[in-house]
């Protein structure tokens, strides 16, 4: 879906309580979660041994870190809202709260919905917190919560 359009960073207060519409799909193949595994050395078997896992996981195969999941924040929220004028630089400021609420396995689809909770500004930047929940096809629950602070440096 086409992100929220925002002209302006002066313009970003007037969208506070808004939902974007949601992200595209994007699919956490097994190849993903491997690489993931390997940068950051968590290779527990329920990620990356996908013969083990359909014999022992709960879940029937492997499933995706959830700190694979939580690092896709800013690929959504780049999906989710665009602010056309006025950034230089747009940074990762810190989570308030995350939840992993279900479990994303290998080859599932998940997409975000993004709302901005609010917006503080001043002269050199505009603090934005957004609540992003992500889901995954077929999912009762979503497998990511998070209320996420993202600071936009003005250009």
């Amino acid at each position: 879906m086409p992100p929220l359009e925002i002209d302006h960073l002066n313009a970003l207060k007037e969208f506070e309580g808004r939902e974007a519409p949601p992200t595209d799909w994007l699919v956490l193949t097994q190849d993903r979660i491997q690489k993931f595994a390997d940068a950051t050395e968590d290779r527990q078997w329920i990620h990356v041994d996908p013969e083990r896992a359909s014999r022992e996981s709960p879940y029937g195969s492997t499933i995706a870190h959830g700190f694979l999941t939580l690092s896709l924040l800013s690929h959504f929220s780049r999906e989710a809202i665009h602010v056309r004028n006025g950034v230089g630089i747009r940074i990762n400021y810190g989570l308030n709260r995350v939840r992993f609420p279900s479990a994303v396995r290998s080859g599932s689809a998940i997409r975000a919905r993004v709302r901005l909770l609010s917006v503080q500004e001043s002269p050199e930047f505009a603090d934005a917190v957004l609540s992003v929940t992500i889901e995954s096809q077929n999912a009762d629950k979503p497998c990511c919560v998070a209320e996420w602070l993202v600071r936009y440096y003005r250009a």
